[in-house]
């Protein structure tokens, strides 16, 4: 059985968060690698003049990298769950079983909670990066980017710390975008009760007979 052109258009904006949470979390990672494991958001970085390298004198704590790696790996596995359960009822089942009011109501629940904690991680994201480029007061860095093509002190590597934030900052604001778009959907649709969704209604081509109730009220005197 096709699936309904509502729940395709959900089930592709399900498969784009899974891969913007993917993103963001490889991203995150990525700049904890190189920074020893350590978080380099709300961190300073000093130059030194002398050595021509880029020192890294404070991190925050690394719980910080793995908090914002963590909410979008949780997206991903819940939307992948998602699209799976529904490419399964159409291929596997043959059919797209309904959905009731309640799973529409959790479908909104979990909107708001990962709108809120995508919230939060897309200012972390911001907030950080540019209290971090900030610390680099010299006039040789005018732009942030430029810090990454310096060598940094080791066992540091800035190689590509500025690109990969700001990716996985923008990774973040268009996941938040999709869940906003999701949320209206599944909205719309509980308030709607689209007919695709609802299995309590009578069968319109049923015969008068097989309309009646099993056991008839008798009619009054």
């Amino acid at each position: 059985m096709a699936l309904p052109l509502l729940l395709l258009l959900e089930l592709a904006l399900y498969a784009s968060c899974f891969i913007c949470g993917i993103v963001t979390a490889a991203l995150v990672t990525v700049v904890q690698g190189h920074s020893e494991g350590k978080c380099l958001l709300y961190g300073e970085l000093t130059y030194n003049e002398s050595g021509k390298v880029i020192n890294v004198t404070s991190f925050s704590h690394p719980s910080l990298c793995y908090f914002l790696s963590a909410i979008s790996v949780c997206v991903a596995i819940f939307c992948f769950s998602l699209t799976l359960y529904w490419v399964y009822s159409s291929c596997v089942d043959g059919e797209v079983r309904s959905r009731e009011r309640l799973w529409l109501n959790v479908t909104l629940g979990m909107c708001g909670v990962f709108l809120f904690f995508l919230l939060i991680s897309g200012c972390v994201l911001k907030i950080g990066r540019d209290k971090l480029c900030k610390s680099l007061t010299q006039p040789l860095f005018n732009r942030c980017d430029v810090a990454q093509d310096y060598p940094w002190a080791p066992p540091y590597s800035g190689s590509k710390f500025y690109s990969n934030l700001q990716s996985a900052e923008t990774s973040v604001w268009v996941n938040f975008f999709f869940w906003l778009i999701i949320g209206g959907l599944t909205f719309f649709q509980r308030r709607k009760g689209s007919a695709e969704y609802r299995g309590g209604g009578e069968d319109a081509g049923a015969t008068p007979s097989e309309t009646e109730p099993f056991l008839a009220r008798p009619g009054r005197p």
